[in-house]
């Protein structure tokens, strides 16, 4: 791929901004805090004419039109707040992150989402290798089942990160070329697929649909799942099945591995820095971890392939919460680069089935 791109919450860890880091209640805010400015229109700016020409004429379409379209988006102070990293020093917290997800109302959802589309999961995991659960954990985890798929424009979203992208980000430059090529893959999106682009909506990054696929990764990776000859994410749950299983599937997923595994790290602190330090990417086999001095699981000693050391935060007062990742795991922080992330999808995915299991059947 020229160009990986990914769902909304793998492209910057956004997962753990919303939920971990989500907006104090208006009560506990200052009284000084400055209200958010109005939105505006882009206007014509030298970048977005520069675009705009660029694309109509790798694609063929009117320049003029473009022009007028993009520069009539909204540029979105909300958007610019909600890119932006959690302050540092902030600490994390991994419980309570799980337990925004791990509720009953989204258990309850998750199982019902399993019960009314349970031939389609059983087919996407024959087809790709997917686990039914780790794919209803994403879905939970993205939408709560297709609930919360986003109120913003995604035309305006878009542009505003295009062009307008906080020069205060640690990685300004890099995250605005990325999001000047969503703008362009979810154009071209609309267009193949008779959306209107001034409509859709979805996430403040551009995200789409029951899984929150970025637009270049819808055009990529989404199939066409329920067989009605075209692809919709946006209203689509079998769909959006078909589509998060192809694309754990196409980012290495092995059919039958499981995901992680349970450690006891050495008590050295230059050694766990050592073994930390490659974070979800799997590194070391187990023979070297127990050289190291760590501890896996008996099951873990077996494992074939390299394992991930990782570690989650659970805020200032309490130890972290230690595993060994596989390949699995690390496939589907490609949905999201964070191990928060991950495991609060597979662990969803996993107490719904347990749900499911326990509850009585339907007369």
């Amino acid at each position: 791929m020229k160009f990986r791109t990914l769902p909304l919450m793998a492209t910057l860890a956004m997962a753990w901004t919303l939920a971990a880091h989500a907006a104090p209640h208006p009560k506990h805010r200052r009284a000084t805090a400055p209200a958010p400015a109005a939105p505006q229109a882009l206007g014509p700016r030298p970048a977005v004419l520069a675009f705009a020409d660029e694309l109509a004429t790798a694609q063929g379409w009117d320049a003029a039109a473009l022009r007028e379209q993009l520069s009539q988006a909204l540029d979105l102070p909300r958007v610019k707040q909600l890119i932006l990293p959690a302050k540092a020093g902030t600490a994390k917290d991994w419980t309570a992150y799980r337990d925004r997800f791990i509720e009953p109302k989204r258990l309850d959802a998750g199982v019902a989402f399993w019960a009314e589309h349970e031939a389609a999961l059983a087919r996407a995991e024959s087809r790709y290798g997917v686990p039914a659960e780790v794919i209803v954990g994403i879905i939970g985890v993205e939408t709560f089942y297709g609930r919360i798929t986003g109120g913003f424009k995604v035309l305006d979203a878009l542009a505003t990160l295009a062009f307008d992208f906080p020069a205060e980000h640690p990685r300004a430059a890099e995250r605005q070329a990325f999001f000047r090529n969503e703008l362009a893959e979810f154009l071209k999106l609309c267009r193949e697929n008779g959306l209107d682009a001034a409509e859709v909506r979805g996430s403040y990054a551009g995200a789409l649909g029951w899984p929150q696929f970025m637009p270049g990764s819808w055009r990529q990776h989404a199939v066409d799942f329920d067989g009605d000859g075209r692809i919709d994410l946006m209203a689509s749950p079998v769909d959006a099945i078909g589509s998060v299983a192809h694309y754990l599937a196409e980012y290495g997923w092995k059919a039958g591995d499981t995901t992680h595994y349970s450690v006891r790290l050495p008590a050295d602190p230059i050694t766990r820095r050592r073994l930390l330090a490659p974070d979800i990417k799997p590194s070391f086999t187990a023979a070297e971890l127990l050289e190291a001095g760590a501890q896996p699981s008996d099951a873990a000693r077996d494992h074939a392939g390299p394992l991930a050391v990782i570690e989650l935060q659970n805020g200032p007062k309490k130890p972290p919460t230690v595993l060994l990742g596989t390949q699995n795991f690390w496939v589907v922080t490609r949905y999201n680069w964070s191990a928060y992330y991950a495991l609060a999808v597979i662990e969803l995915g996993h107490a719904v089935k347990a749900r499911r299991g326990s509850a009585p059947a339907t007369p």
